[in-house]
């Protein structure tokens, strides 16, 4: 783990991002690092109790952690009620995004009529199209295409080998990683005879606020409406999100999650990796799925939804394909057992 250039004392960490302090206020603190690594000048944190065997021995200068584990800590301690929320805010303390130099890369092709502002930043092989907008103090990394309409919000960090296509709208304080695909087309075609016709694709890509797009996801542009991602969306890496898909405000979705056309996710949910969700479905508010879950029809409660069978021995599993196998046989003769009960329950007609 790197360390940070600057040095904080503890009790300054502990005036910007809250919580009191256990023990000394004044040792420093260069580095982020776990419990069982940690050395001095070192901040750890611990969350729940997988970790707490490793508390009592860590070498660790401060650690952050809840009231119950202060106790237990032989070092100082920055006590809190979400360690690794506070986590997060000290690493942001002690690694800040590097400043980036104002201006164009004499390497960037951009074209005439392209709205830039003075502090945006351009990498080197950057193309940007004529009716791009960048806002204040935008980010474009090395390698970059921004499409016709694309529109990008101040503070905004594309950080290399990023593509818009065009009608991409991003908002403010957006980080989209290398490799995503933000406003290729969906996947619209029409069939006759046996041959596939191509549906055009002419909607766009609108995304909120604060939003994170991991490496090499891809979000299609809307068939004719928009595909819209909401404020505070966090989308991990290697996701597809079809044509038509809404995804409502802070909601979270790990990798390799498939979603087909049209689908509604609501606000606050959070997606498994490796789940897939069919199309022309309503995900309700605050609605968890956990990972590898197949997900077909409507959710209109919140909750947690699993589906899947766990990884078991092969032998194990084996048996359980020919039990399920079974299950229409076994099916059959419990209704002709229930249509023979039935018969001698009635008794011989008497006329």
């Amino acid at each position: 783990m790197q360390s940070s250039t600057t040095s904080y004392a503890l009790h300054e960490l502990c005036r910007r991002v809250g919580g009191n302090i256990r023990g000394s206020g004044d040792v420093l603190i260069k580095r982020v690092a776990n419990l069982q690594e940690a050395e001095a000048g070192d901040i750890a944190f611990l969350k729940g109790d997988k970790y707490k065997k490793h508390l009592a021995n860590t070498r660790a200068s401060a650690v952050i952690l809840t009231e119950d584990a202060a106790e237990y800590c032989p070092v100082s301690a920055l006590v809190v009620t979400n360690p690794y929320l506070i986590y997060a805010r000290v690493a942001e303390i002690l690694y800040p995004v590097p400043l980036t130099v104002p201006g164009v890369h004499e390497q960037a092709s951009v074209e005439v009529g392209a709205t830039i502002h003075a502090s945006a930043s351009v990498g080197a092989f950057v193309f940007i199209a004529a009716s791009a907008e960048l806002g204040e103090n935008v980010v474009v990394g090395p390698g970059c295409v921004i499409g016709d309409g694309c529109k990008i919000g101040a503070g905004s960090r594309l950080i290399a080998n990023v593509t818009l296509q065009k009608n991409v709208i991003l908002g403010k304080r957006c980080t989209i990683h290398p490799g995503a695909v933000l406003g290729s087309d969906g996947f619209g075609n029409a069939q006759e005879s046996g041959v596939w016709y191509k549906v055009p694709q002419l909607g766009g890509v609108v995304v909120g606020d604060d939003v994170e797009i991991g490496a090499n996801t891809t979000v299609d542009r809307g068939a004719l409406s928009d595909t819209v991602i909401e404020n505070g969306v966090k989308l991990d890496n290697l996701i597809h999100i079809a044509h038509n898909v809404r995804i409502g405000a802070n909601t979270a979705i790990a990798a390799h999650v498939a979603m087909a056309g049209s689908t509604t996710i609501g606000e606050r949910c959070t997606i498994g990796g490796a789940a897939a969700l069919a199309g022309h479905i309503d995900i309700a508010n605050d609605v968890h799925i956990t990972g590898f879950a197949m997900v077909t029809k409507s959710i209109r409660e919140p909750g947690v939804y699993s589906s899947g069978m766990p990884a078991q021995r092969n032998d194990e599993w084996h048996h359980s394909v020919i039990r399920v196998r079974q299950l229409e046989k076994l099916m059959e003769r419990v209704k002709r057992l229930e249509q023979q009960l039935n018969i001698e329950q009635k008794g011989p007609h008497l006329g």
